[in-house]
Order: structure tokens, then C-alpha cells, then sequence
């Protein structure tokens, strides 16, 4: 059958509108077993690995899914929490919460998160909110910045569950918001804050994700994004040029990727004499293996390495109230026109 079935007709059931909050993904648990079936399926997304697949599938079956699963495996490990994995943690504290800031402010919506690798599958959620009678989906990626990689493979995901169904709801879709306002005071707050607490470091460095250079030089308007980010930010701190850095993480491969990258980068900043760093990362609104591992492990070591005496990494924007506010204006913006007014009591 090419189509999925439909959910049983309800005529008790209100035409409802929902909010799929959408995250990048993770192991289930951090075992080899788990991470090969994670990399497997992200890995193999063409707008994340954008080689031919007849030369690509020998390499990342033939190398990579026997010897990197394990070695991820140990590193989530270091960062895994009582409950999971961090980035699913975060993702299902921010639906929750912003469900209440929207409840608050009268839009009585579905919203659910949903993962564009590994668990909860981006289908599967949307089908369980049709089952709940969403017939409008407002699609809104965890990713301040675009590019063809993140915010474009999620589309890629609706698109492709939507090619399945039958009776499809009304979809939106944000493409953005590194510039939003909203997002831009939540950043500032948490780096006063840990300023505030810790003191003020010589440097601060905002490492972003990666891309490879040659995305950008096809059209991606990632690195722009990220840029445009780092300049608000910036201004609102009101920093001098020579007190932030902005470096790209996570690279992958042999290809040459946008710079500077972030631990070179770190090293180099040691070397030079500076002793105190204030690392963030604002491209990610949770922490993630990225972030606790990457970052606040690896690159923390590097930097200590090269002569640096003290590294403080700033956590993501998480659970905290200024981020899920920016994030509940986000979404109101982008459900105007949509009745969201349903009786609380069948929101849950």
C-alpha cells in the first residue's frame, strides 16, 4: 500500500493545531550497537554527506560503521545523564515547557518533539498527532541558522512522510532565527549570567557547527548566519573585536571546511598568551555530545595543553525562561492566522 492508513474518523474530535519541535538526534543508549544504528542513518543523508552514494556507501559501511561506533559509543558515555542522552533531555524539557509558556498566553497547541535521526522519528510523531487530530503542523527546526544540512534535511523528513499520507494537515516551516530578537537576549543573558558568576574571561569564543567550505561556495548561507549571530551578540555584550572569536567545530573528514576551527584556534589563542577562555556555542539550543564532549572535554583539554591556565565553557540556552520565551514568540509569529484556541483540557 502506498499510502499509510488513515486514523479512525472522530466526529467528537476538534481540528486541532500542533507545534513539531524538531532536533538534529541521537543513540538511544551509548553503545556501539546503538551508535552504528544512529551514524548509519545519519550518515547516510545525501544533504549531510553530499558524496555519490555508489562511492560513498563502500567507505562509510567498509570503514567508518566498524571502527567509529565504538569510539562515539565512550564519548557519550562521558556526557550521558540519569535520564538519557542530554540533547533528548533538553529537546523534551523545552516541548513540555513551551507548551505551558503557550498555554499562558492562550494558544492551547500540541506540541511535540521529534528527532530527524534516531528517536522519536520525525513520522512517527507526526502520525501520532494526527491520531490526536492535528490538521495543521507548524514545523519548527532547533536550528538558529540554516543550512542545506540541518534545517533543510528536517524538510526533507516532512516531505518525504507527507509523500506517505493520505490526508495530509496544513504545514509551516521556519527556516530561521539566528537574528530573532528574542533568541539573540536569551544568548546575552546566559553569558552575563555566567559572567556574574564566574568573572569575565580575556576572550570570548562562539564556535559554531562546521560546514564544508564548499557548501558555502554553492550557496549555503550558513557561515553568514552564523556571522550575523556573533555580530548582535556582540553588540548587545558590547564587545570589542578583539575580545570574541568565532570558530566552526566538528569536522569530518579530509575535505577543507569553514574556519578557523575551534581547538587550532584555541591553541593558538594559548600560545599567544591568553589565559582565560569563555567558550559558548550558540548555534546549539541544547547541549549535546557536541557541546559536553566536543567542547567542554576536548577542546578544554587542547587549551590547557597549549599553556592556557583556565577554560569555562557556557552551557546552552537549555530550559532556561529567557530562551523558552523567545522561543514561545518565535512560534505565536509563525501560527498567526491559525485557531489555537481550543479548550486547554485536550491539550495533553
Amino acid at each position: 500500500m502506498r499510502f499509510a492508513p488513515e486514523p479512525a474518523p472522530s466526529q467528537d474530535r476538534p481540528a486541532r493545531t500542533a507545534v513539531l519541535l524538531c532536533n538534529l538526534g541521537t543513540p538511544d543508549e551509548p553503545t556501539a550497537p546503538a551508535v552504528r544504528r544512529y551514524l548509519e542513518q545519519f550518515l547516510s543523508d545525501p544533504r549531510v554527506v553530499e558524496i555519490p552514494s555508489l562511492l560513498w556507501k563502500p567507505i562509510l559501511h567498509g570503514a567508518i560503521l566498524r571502527v567509529r561506533p565504538a569510539k562515539s559509543a565512550a564519548k557519550y558515555a562521558s556526557i550521558w545523564m540519569p535520564e538519557g542522552s542530554p540533547l533528548r533531555v533538553w529537546t523534551h524539557k523545552q516541548a513540555k515547557l513551551l507548551a505551558g509558556y503557550l498555554g499562558e498566553r492562550g494558544h492551547a497547541v500540541l506540541v511535540r518533539p521529534a528527532m530527524r535521526y534516531g528517536n522519536p522519528a520525525i513520522p512517527r510523531v507526526l502520525n501520532e498527532l494526527k491520531a490526536r487530530g492535528a490538521a495543521r503542523v507548524l514545523v519548527l527546526p532547533l536550528y538558529p541558522q540554516y543550512a542545506a544540512a540541518t534545517t533543510a534535511s528536517v524538510f526533507d523528513a516532512i516531505c518525504e512522510w507527507a509523500s506517505r499520507t493520505r490526508a495530509l494537515p496544513e504545514l509551516r516551516f521556519v527556516n530561521r532565527f539566528g537574528e530573532d530578537e528574542g533568541y539573540i537576549r536569551a544568548l546575552e543573558q546566559r553569558v552575563r549570567e555566567h559572567w556574574m558568576r564566574e568573572g569575565q574571561g580575556d576572550n570570548l569564543v562562539l564556535s559554531f557547527h562546521g560546514l564544508p567550505a564548499r557548501a558555502v561556495r554553492l550557496g549555503d548561507p550558513y557561515r553568514s548566519e552564523c556571522l550575523a549571530t556573533a555580530q548582535l551578540l556582540a553588540r548587545r555584550l558590547d564587545l570589542k573585536p578583539d575580545r570574541m572569536l568565532v570558530t566552526f567545530q566538528s569536522r569530518f573528514g579530509r575535505a577543507k571546511w569553514l574556519g578557523p576551527y575551534t581547538e587550532p584556534s584555541l591553541r593558538k589563542l594559548a600560545s599567544e598568551g591568553v589565559k582565560r577562555v569563555d567558550v559558548m556555542c550558540p548555534g546549539f539550543t541544547a547541549d549535546c555530545l557536541e557541546t559536553l564532549e566536543e567542547i567542554a572535554q576536548e577542546a578544554r583539554a587542547s587549551f590547557l595543553q597549549a599553556g592556557g591556565e583556565q577554560f569555562h565553557y557556557i552551557p546552552a540556552l537549555n530550559d532556561m525562561h529567557e530562551w523558552i520565551a523567545a522561543l514561545a514568540a518565535i512560534t505565536i509569529r509563525h501560527l498567526q492566522g491559525w485557531p489555537t484556541s481550543d479548550a486547554i483540557a485536550q491539550t495533553t
